[in-house]
């Protein structure tokens, strides 16, 4: 039996979304039927199939302008995909205030700020589907990223909260995303010897393609998942196996 999803007629914002897991995430929407808008704080070539828009989604005047504009111009919203975010490497002992200021202001703070925004349209046109991009760093340690894994786990948090004070009528899930191929891959890791180490380390042998976070966002906001919110999905190729497996000594023959 082969299950499609169709979400023709459906309007979906997905924020962060002109490049790595969030154009993913587009291209998954638009393949699926949606009309989709993406933003980011710059201005980018507009993923295939989609239309883009500058916002820098901390900004309330800036995401209210953006919301009524997808409003005016397509009569509705019906899924927010709270993408942006990310962070650079910084020791915790000596990163600055302002620095972490700005970490969790963009990972969880933002998403806050577009989610109400949403929900507001939501409410009003009978429901709609908001789904946050979370990461494997809410769930564990994260060092060199600390502020991040704090402001992700706040997502994850507030993804349960909101589910709950805005149902019936909108649906708030999370996906706890892993380690995923994007343009910075290669750099990020060491290039392909050391992505190629890395990939050794997860389950199924690989990171992640962008599109596949994305499937996982359109199952989320279809009907399929009609019952499904204040989850949390795992994305992450079977996760990080515990590091005693790996120093444990070999069994003898």
């Amino acid at each position: 039996m082969t299950i499609a999803i169709d979400l023709s007629g459906r309007v979906v914002l997905v924020t962060g979304g002109s490049r790595g897991i969030g154009a993913g995430v587009a291209r998954a929407f638009a393949e699926a039927g949606a009309t989709v808008v993406t933003c980011a704080r710059g201005a980018a070539e507009p993923v295939p199939g989609t239309t883009h828009r500058v916002c820098d989604v901390r900004d309330p005047d800036a995401v209210a302008a953006l919301v009524d504009g997808i409003v005016a111009e397509h009569g509705r919203l019906d899924v927010l995909v709270n993408n942006a975010g990310g962070a650079p490497y910084a020791d915790a002992a000596d990163a600055s205030p302002r620095f972490h200021d700005k970490i969790v202001g963009l990972n969880l703070l933002a998403p806050l700020l577009v989610s109400q925004a949403a929900n507001r349209v939501m409410q009003s046109l009978g429901g709609g589907s908001i789904v946050n991009i979370s990461s494997v760093s809410a769930l564990r340690p994260s060092p060199g990223t600390a502020a991040y894994g704090a402001a992700k786990a706040g997502l994850d948090s507030l993804t349960r909260s909101l589910a709950v004070e805005w149902a019936p009528r909108v649906r708030v899930n999370t996906i706890d995303v892993g380690l995923c191929r994007s343009e910075n891959t290669d750099d990020h890791y060491g290039g392909d010897d050391g992505v190629a180490a890395i990939e050794r380390t997860i389950p199924l042998g690989r990171m992640a393609r962008p599109e596949e976070i994305g499937h996982v966002a359109v199952f989320l906001a279809s009907d399929l998942a009609s019952y499904v919110s204040g989850a949390a999905v795992a994305c992450h190729g079977g996760g990080e196996p515990p590091a005693f497996l790996s120093a444990r000594p070999l069994e003898s023959s």
